[in-house]
């Protein structure tokens, strides 16, 4: 156990490896600062008093445990016992196979992606939790990709975990495993048809996740012309609140344009669903041909921009741009590749959670300006519905974030542990 000395983490914050299966996972760890009224309303000896409640944090890409720096002492301050680990492929994280090698390597395109795969992502959160002493988890928290994973983790044990809070990326449910079944090939798969059809607009385009699936996308983005921080910084930028292509025009739900008849067809409706995308930011729906430094880095901000980031300062930009240097992207773009291949949907784990809803207490949480809540028609509209929360998601927890953009926790912390806490009552 170990404070680590990186920007911005409180001194509270410490960092720690825990064997867990086939993973030496890094984890991020604040202890309660103050007692939690459940334990404190009970009458038991020391010995016996319960554990504090177990908050989970899951990071996004490209992302990091460190990620959620700024959310720690404000929930250990409720009496919290607070955890982010550094997810599967990422970070600190590494195979225990590596140890006894004596080092980790990168992880490579043509490794099994089988252990990328959500069901077995989501297992690494239920090991995490047993690991860690724990048979129940107050909330769990997942943040951008880290999103599905938290949601999958309530699909799976809503037994362990009580609530579940999504944010800046919406989860639309498990897939129809009748569905599943009529994709034979990776090239059928929704987001790769949508794709063909954004290669087809007058200004070509492509999807971002086809586009992390590929084989080069990590040898682009570990070593893009101007070097991996720069890379980081733009990205960073492009997809915060201080873009002002983030603002004008706002994010705001995508429309299908389509009469009764056309919506029976699933070739009219990916047209209509590329069609619709093409408003979309070039971090999401990027020039056809590019790769994402070349898409993002006209919007570098500028000198006096970058030193005026209170909320990603340059030291902080540089503990990414360290940690990624050493492990690569791959680890983060193998779960891309399983997610966008629907073929993986056939595996008996996601057949048997067919048509299953989330049946905790759902929050979702985002920036007003953050496309994220928006980059797939309908997708928010249908999470909000019962068909993928059980009573459906409530007003008063679709909760945006005035100012924010995509990296909400980062930028705008306060108003993110407030909406938190609010929900963990």
């Amino acid at each position: 156990m170990s404070t680590l000395n990186w920007p911005g983490l409180p001194p509270e914050v410490v960092s720690r490896q825990l064997i867990v299966g086939d993973l030496n996972i890094h984890i991020l760890e604040c202890l309660p600062l103050a007692e939690h009224p459940i334990t404190s309303s009970l009458q038991s000896p020391p010995s016996q008093k319960p554990k504090p409640p177990l908050v989970i944090l899951i990071h996004g890409f490209p992302e990091l445990a460190y990620s959620w720096r700024k959310i720690f002492v404000p929930l250990a301050k409720a009496g919290y016992h607070v955890v982010a680990h550094d997810q599967r492929g990422f970070g600190l994280t590494v195979p225990v196979s590596s140890d006894e090698r004596g080092g980790a390597r990168q992880v490579e395109y043509g490794d099994d992606l089988r252990p990328y795969h959500i069901i077995n992502v989501a297992a690494d959160v239920v090991n995490l939790v047993l690991a860690l002493g724990y048979q129940k988890v107050h909330a769990v928290v997942g943040h951008d990709y880290g999103s599905s994973v938290a949601a999958w983790s309530a699909l799976i044990r809503p037994d362990m975990f009580g609530r579940a809070v999504l944010m800046s990326a919406p989860f639309g449910g498990p897939p129809n495993p009748l569905e599943a079944e009529s994709v034979k090939r990776k090239e059928e798969s929704k987001v790769y048809l949508v794709d063909e059809y954004l290669k087809k607009l007058a200004n070509p385009r492509g999807h971002y996740t086809v586009y992390y699936s590929t084989p080069e996308a990590n040898a682009d983005m570990i070593k893009p012309p101007g070097g991996l921080k720069a890379f980081f910084r733009a990205y960073y930028h492009v997809k915060s609140a201080d873009w002002e292509g983030n603002r004008e025009p706002a994010p705001c739900p995508l429309a299908l344009k389509l009469d009764s008849r056309e919506l029976q067809s699933r070739a009219k409706l990916l047209e209509a669903a590329a069609l619709a995308m093409e408003v979309l930011p070039h971090y999401y729906i990027m020039p056809a041909g590019v790769t994402m430094p070349e898409a993002v880095h006209p919007y570098h901000p500028s000198a006096e921009r970058e030193a005026a980031c209170t909320w990603l300062t340059e030291e902080e930009l540089q503990v990414y741009a360290d940690v990624y240097e050493g492990t690569g992207f791959q680890g983060g773009l193998n779960r891309y590749r399983t997610m966008t291949d629907e073929t993986w949907n056939t595996e008996a784990g996601v057949r048997a959670m067919g048509g299953k809803k989330i049946e905790i207490p759902v929050r979702f949480i985002a920036g007003t300006m953050d496309w994220g809540t928006w980059q797939q028609p309908g997708l928010t509209e249908a999470m909000k519905g019962e068909n993928v929360v059980k009573g459906g998601i409530k007003d008063k927890d679709f909760v945006i974030v005035d100012g924010a953009g995509h990296w909400v926790q980062q930028e705008k912390p306060d108003e993110v542990a407030q909406a938190l806490l609010e929900f963990f009552k």
